[in-house]
């Protein structure tokens, strides 16, 4: 790949503390302000690469050279992570009201189109601030953990105590708030939102009755799932009649009527939702994305979850399992030439359309291919689908005048917040911007999961072209520069250019780079037609090896004992790697063969002489 994450995860790093750590105090908000998500967004740009891509600042011993370097202004290698604990305990503090509950309103991020929002309104709790609240309090835990094992003064280790104490409220709170925002919408056939589902599905213009039979068929376990998530809700009788069908996933905030959720954890006062019982694409992809890093291996290693959040984190598994079965077969169903999620724009049920929901689609899709091991034939559809969406958002073609395709980028699509007016102001809208960030996290994601070399290859060049779009998109001046977003880069036909940065897309680039550099760790890709030629090799190398042994080289100078040294050290560690790295092992066999060829010539040419 052309990317070269670790280098632009430490320039995203010094951009971020050169725009946020001023006069020796944390500057909270971007170009949308401060609230309780953009300055997890925020955080989130320092903790992700720390803990997820292992940058190892909780181990100061172990941190590098070149991690230190960049966030000098934070102080040195042991100051750096005690900076971290007091801003993340600001923070926590920040969004705690006086009851101590924890608050996870938008704010800032609710639009209204001109008219002002009520009070109540700005309060209302939204999915984006519960997942980002899940991912910054694992990762703020991990970290406070991790670095308490190199702390030996007490007031130090009270502070790390009372973190971790509001990280886990926070925590609990969150995986509260998605239990209650999770939604199901069951409704008839012959609705609008039937209809539309039909319409979607029906890529081989087959009778509805067979459509609607066949989906349900697939879909049966799921159905027969929900009796214990719906239990007592009423729509268990509904989902049972063969002319009822439903979406499931999280909706915008908590849902109308949602019950409280018992815990024994002190996470404050339950609100009362608004939010319909509805699923929202994109908030059912961001929880879901959330709700993987309470499964994670780290998660798991440093025993991140207490037993109440264990028992929390099994419910909203559940739902996990249950949305994502569900969208995987939507977007893959059928058995004829096409998919529904190659049939571009996604339309949704409430009739909007656009490519946006079919990248979140890729997402969902994929992660069921993935727990289903699918093939790379059926990833390599999905690729097409990713490669397709970079050509229509004008990231890997040359856009037009007036193109409408530039509305992906900036301003973005408007999600309505449906019910957030029954609060006495305006309906709220949702705007979501990061079309590019998350095809190219997408992308390597589903690059990393094929075993043919070729289209994993094919995969990380699009995703090289989309890094080179975001490269443009870049802020080039202030404090903020080489943080995001300036679509006016990329595209000329913008004219807004903007001097703070948007944590919101930040962090999202921020989450690709992390991702891209899990993908690179991973083993290369095994041929087993390159391991052939490799052992063909090898088995060669050592038997002229065995050879010159028998003609008495192992008796000459010292400069061929050297040579011969060097063969086998080369030919054992071929033979090591050999099913693991063979194009590696083949190299070092040819070097072998090379030496051995010079020793052979070199024996001739003395021979011809004498």
């Amino acid at each position: 790949m052309r990317i070269q994450p670790r280098q632009e995860l430490l320039e995203i790093w010094a951009a971020t503390v050169r725009s946020s750590w001023q006069d020796g105090k944390w500057q909270w908000g971007g170009r949308d302000g401060p609230n309780s998500i953009s300055d997890a967004e925020q955080l989130l740009c320092l903790l992700l690469p720390a803990t997820q891509a292992d940058f190892g600042l909780d181990r100061p011993d172990e941190t590098a050279d070149e991690m230190i370097k960049v966030l000098r202004p934070l102080g040195n290698a042991t100051q750096i992570p005690l900076v971290l604990i007091q801003v993340l305990t600001e923070y926590y503090q920040r969004y705690t009201d006086k009851s101590g509950t924890p608050v996870f309103s938008g704010r800032t991020y609710f639009q209204t189109g001109g008219a002002e929002p009520t009070e109540q309104q700005l309060e209302l709790d939204i999915v984006d601030s519960f997942a980002m609240s899940i991912t910054l309090s694992l990762a703020a835990i991990g970290f406070a953990r991790v670095f308490r094992g190199a702390v030996r003064r007490e007031e130090i280790l009270r502070e790390i105590a009372d973190l971790e104490s509001m990280a886990n409220i926070r925590l609990t709170a969150a995986m509260v708030g998605l239990l209650r925002s999770f939604a199901v919408n069951v409704f008839d056939v012959d609705s609008d939102e039937g209809q539309a589902l039909c319409r979607t599905l029906n890529q081989s213009n087959l009778p509805q009755r067979q459509i609607v039979a066949q989906l349900r068929r697939k879909l049966r376990e799921t159905i027969a799932s929900f009796r214990e998530v719906l239990i007592g809700s009423g729509q268990v009788a509904d989902l049972d009649s063969a002319n009822r069908l439903f979406e499931c996933g999280w909706s915008w905030g908590i849902v109308r009527d949602a019950p409280e959720v018992e815990t024994t954890e002190p996470i404050g006062r339950q609100p009362a939702g608004v939010a319909p019982e509805e699923p929202y694409l994109y908030f059912t992809v961001i929880a879901i994305d959330a709700i993987e890093e309470l499964f994670t291996e780290r998660t798991r290693i440093l025993g991140l979850l207490n037993d109440e959040q264990q028992r929390l984190a099994r419910a909203l598994q559940l739902r996990w399992d249950l949305t994502r079965g569900y969208w995987a077969t939507v977007a893959t169903f059928g058995d004829g030439h096409r998919w529904p999620l190659e049939d571009i724009p996604w339309r949704t049920t409430d009739r909007e359309a656009s490519d946006y929901y079919t990248l979140l689609v890729t997402s969902l899709a994929v992660k069921g291919l993935v727990l289903e091991r699918g093939a790379d034939a059926e990833l390599s559809r999905v690729g097409s689908v990713l490669e397709e969406l970079a050509n229509r958002a004008r990231i890997t073609r040359r856009p037009f005048d007036q193109d409408p395709a530039l509305a992906l980028h900036a301003p973005g699509v408007q999600v309505t917040l449906q019910n957030s007016d029954q609060l006495g102001g305006p309906v709220m809208r949702w705007t979501v911007s990061e079309f590019s960030a998350l095809l190219l996290q997408r992308t390597a994601y589903i690059g990393g999961l094929f075993s043919e070399a070729d289209q994993r290859a094919k995969m990380l060049d699009l995703a090289d072209r989309v890094w080179d779009h975001l490269v443009l998109r870049r802020l080039d001046r202030g404090n903020a520069r080489s943080l995001w977003d300036q679509p006016a880069r990329a595209f000329g036909q913008f004219e807004d250019y903007y001097d703070a940065p948007s944590w919101y897309y930040t962090e999202r680039v921020v989450q690709s780079l992390v991702t891209t550099v899990k993908i690179l760790r991973r083993p290369p890709l095994r041929s087993e037609r390159l391991t052939m030629h490799a052992l063909d090799l090898l088995n060669e190398a050592e038997h002229l090896y065995d050879v010159e042994l028998l003609s008495g080289t192992a008796e000459a100078g010292p400069r061929m004992q050297q040579t011969l040294q060097i063969v086998r050290v080369n030919l054992r560690r071929a033979r090591e790697i050999v099913h693991e790295r063979p194009g590696t092992a083949a190299a070092l066999a040819s070097s072998v063969l090379r030496s051995l060829d010079e020793l052979n010539a070199a024996r001739r040419d003395v021979s011809e002489a004498g």
